[in-house]
């Protein structure tokens, strides 16, 4: 949700001042909103759709994409790859443990990761253009036993913007993720540049191109899938097919027989896309009505497995959280065609009183949601310059308390049903001395 760009301008109420350990009032207003669930019959008419326009003609996204990665794994010019081949394959190095101040209280057991300096200190505000972090997901939303081949890993997303904030801006030109091997006690990572697929087996003329005008607000990965939220889309990935390049250069597909993903040595194909509009063209604007925006995304294991999504909503609350029902045998939404290619309905939903929500995640009890600080808590409210970020917990129908806060511009939550904790990033900019952690807390 950028908060680097998309500035909060609101002043909150006052409220409590955060105790280490413990939970507080998130001040008078906040008190006497609910996080309030949506009558079923409302929920129910929020619809995920796979039908998308291509050369001015409706057709299931996974069948036109699903030819075209035919066509260019067909080609020879990429080495298909798996997520445990690019896990193992070494790359960027980070750090285990908080190499920065985050604000988690010390009573909730904090840890996690940093990347490393390029990364921790891109900037998105400069002529060259920087990434931003958005989603974090991993292992343990990937399997149920919180693992990957055996190895914990983590997965981000990112988003590629230019002189943001300046007539000159260049928002979401590129997207990628990142995957994390995390195994004994050693963080490396390689990024993966995320593409669209292009052309037929029929023509040979297979080929890709970079994802734009994606913000890549959410991430989900689930069995072999990965979901990326995009505000009225939620796009699908498969990292069975994880494309190894046979070039590093600043192009993006194949020419000759030559592949690149501009400098990076993986490119990550999109499988299919699910839309909650009508129209291929029509943006996404957080309302009342059947459309919700896909912003940050989560995994709810409690049950029948759910991909939860979430509202942010600019210097303001009612952010809506709505829960997808997943099959996990295609490992995508439940629909009444067994393929998983079909209409999706959400079977659940929230308004949520939290101001400025970047995520939301369950532990099946209790809600959490990262956000702004109420007055007087974090260093201030409604300031882009504040101290810390929020985590808010509640409960169905109750109103919600900060559980801590959190580094500043806390993003996409996830909770990890094994460990039991809650996992989140934040993606403020510093390019001096970077600001970024990868975090958990118990929850």
């Amino acid at each position: 949700m950028t908060r680097s760009w998309k500035h909060v301008v609101t002043t909150l109420v006052a409220g409590l001042a955060i105790t280490a350990g413990s939970t507080v009032a998130a001040g008078p207003a906040h008190a006497a909103m609910a996080f309030s669930e949506l009558d079923p019959a409302t929920a129910g008419q929020f619809t995920l759709d796979p039908v998308s326009s291509f050369d001015g003609q409706s057709k299931n996204s996974f069948d036109v994409y699903g030819e075209a990665i035919n066509a260019v794994e067909a080609g020879g010019a990429i080495t298909r790859l798996n997520s445990t081949a690019v896990l193992t394959s070494g790359g960027r190095t980070g750090a285990s443990g908080l190499c920065h101040d985050t604000g988690l209280s010390a009573s909730l057991s904090p840890s996690g990761f940093c990347w490393d300096k390029g990364d921790d200190t891109s900037n998105s505000y400069t002529e060259a253009g920087g990434w931003t972090p958005q989603g974090l997901t991993g292992s343990y939303d990937a399997q149920p036993d919180g693992l990957v081949d055996g190895r914990t890993a983590f997965l981000a997303s990112w988003h590629f913007s230019r002189k943001m904030g300046t007539a000159e801006a260049v928002p979401n030109e590129f997207a990628r993720v990142s995957l994390v091997n995390a195994d004994n006690g050693k963080i490396s990572y390689n990024h993966l540049l995320l593409v669209e697929p292009t052309g037929s087996v029929a023509g040979g003329d297979g080929n890709f191109k970079a994802v734009q005008g994606t913000h890549a607000d959410g991430v989900v990965w689930y069995g072999n899938k990965v979901f990326v939220a995009n505000g009225r889309w939620l796009q699908v990935y498969d990292l069975q097919h994880i494309w190894k390049v046979n070039s590093s250069q600043e192009a993006v597909g194949i020419t000759g027989g030559v592949s690149s993903a501009r400098w990076s040595s993986y490119a990550l194909p999109m499988i299919g896309k699910y839309r909650t509009t009508g129209a291929d063209n029509q943006a996404c604007v957080v309302t009342s009505g059947t459309t919700p925006c896909l912003n940050s995304l989560s995994l709810d294991r409690t049950g029948q497995d759910g991909l939860v999504s979430a509202e942010y909503v600019k210097g303001g609350s009612g952010g809506r959280v709505i829960r997808w029902p997943l099959n996990y045998l295609t490992a995508l939404p439940t629909t009444s065609d067994p393929s998983g290619h079909g209409v999706s309905h959400a079977t659940r939903g929230f308004v949520s009183p939290v101001w400025d929500m970047g995520g939301a995640t369950t532990n099946g009890t209790y809600w959490y949601m990262s956000g702004t600080c109420p007055s007087g808590v974090g260093g201030g409210s409604g300031d882009p310059n504040a101290d810390y970020s929020c985590i808010h917990r509640a409960l169905p129908d109750d109103a919600p308390h900060v559980y801590t806060t959190s580094p500043i511009y806390t993003q996409n939550l996830g909770y990890a049903p094994v460990s039991k904790r809650i996992w989140g990033l934040n993606e403020r900019i510093n390019s001096t001395t970077g600001v970024r952690v990868v975090f958990s807390v118990t929850g």
